[in-house]
């Protein structure tokens, strides 16, 4: 089989005492096979999850490592058997490039949540293994990528292909939960974190009917958050403003990327409450208070991305609704600073490079 030389952004080490360490690299692609399109990656989204990647937080980082999973781009070449896209169409790639097929899961399309002995395969960084082991995948912050048709998503026309990347993602990792457990017209939903998700959060479950308060620590994104839409802002650091908003949502999703107290948000849950974690990957710094969550029969629960069909759900959602992430738009040379500013909470709301820049690195 063919394999093609292609240029990309990444790292052949750890990241524990440094930012500065993405450079460009040359990396490998196959042609495609039979079932297999060749895009030409146009934009590519930067998510807190590569920042996790790169420094090994979650302790399963395969090296090299080039992250980026939310990608818009065009085929350049599709396989015999492709039947649902052919050169030229704009497409877009999330978090998953594979998944066993077989299972319960990969038959309801949860892709995300295979059974398969491998479990489903990250757009980068390979199969979801804890202990790292397995083969490399390689992901959108590069010229080209290799997708099996299947876990191609179409573009509607209607979406900015600017501004479109983070839905992949971000977009993706809100819509899932709030579509799961049922938002409906009227309810309360609370968003806690008001950055790439919890941005997309707001607006999409404005868009479902419900009320949504946005909830932060920091009294200077009040501002940011109502010009998302959101009808309340609620301060986590002021006291007596969490302690007035206890019983107030039916949901809420939690955005927060890293290690927090999780118990202050489960007194804010009405009875049969839910809070959904779709932030953190790993433990809480306190461990969950049970009286708090049985004596209101609140759920404290997860939520893992999206299916390939929920998937393409939450883009026409989104074209249908007019519901576009807030970027700023980078150059590829950029992202090391990009990440700086990401760990500083600098940025408003999603970065998004244009990979015009890598090409012409």
């Amino acid at each position: 089989m063919d394999v093609l030389k292609t240029k990309a952004f990444g790292t052949s080490r750890s990241l524990i005492n440094s930012l500065n360490a993405l450079s460009v690299m040359e990396i490998e692609r196959q042609a495609p096979k039979s079932d297999e399109v060749l895009i030409e990656i146009l934009y590519c989204g930067v998510c807190h999850s590569d920042l996790h990647q790169i420094r090994n937080d979650w302790g399963n980082t395969i090296w090299p490592c080039v992250p980026g999973h939310e990608i818009i781009g065009k085929v350049v070449q599709a396989g015999p058997a492709v039947t649902k896209f052919k050169e030229g169409d704009t497409v877009g790639v999330g978090c998953m490039i594979d998944s066993c097929g077989q299972c319960d899961s990969c038959h309801e399309g949860l892709e995300q949540y295979c059974e398969g002995p491998v479990s489903f395969t990250a757009t980068y960084n390979g199969p979801m293994k804890p202990d790292g082991s397995g083969y490399n995948t390689f992901g959108g912050y590069s010229t080209h990528i290799t997708v099996k048709e299947s876990f191609v998503l179409s573009i509607p026309d209607s979406l900015d292909i600017t501004r479109s990347a983070p839905i992949l993602c971000a977009g993706i990792t809100t819509y899932s939960p709030l579509r799961h457990w049922n938002v409906q017209p009227g309810q309360s939903v609370g968003v806690v974190g008001i950055g790439g998700l919890g941005h997309m959060a707001v607006k999409l479950a404005k868009a479902m009917g419900a009320t949504v308060t946005a909830i932060t620590r920091q009294e200077e994104k009040r501002t940011a958050a109502e010009q998302l839409g959101a009808d309340a802002v609620l301060v986590s650091a002021d006291d007596n403003a969490m302690t007035a908003a206890e019983l107030s949502f039916d949901l809420i999703l939690s955005t927060i990327p890293d290690a927090y107290d999780l118990n202050p948000y489960v007194n804010l849950l009405k009875r049969d409450g839910k809070l959904i974690i779709v932030g953190v990957l790993g433990p809480f710094k306190e461990p969950t208070n049970n009286m708090q969550v049985a004596t209101h029969r609140r759920s404290v629960g997860g939520s893992l991305i999206g299916g390939i069909k929920e998937t393409q759900e939450v883009l026409d959602f989104c074209a249908e609704h007019n519901i576009m992430p807030d970027v700023e738009l980078i150059q590829m040379q950029e992202i090391n600073d990009a990440f700086d500013r990401m760990e500083k909470e600098d940025v408003r709301f999603r970065y998004v490079i244009d990979m015009k820049s890598l090409k012409n690195h």
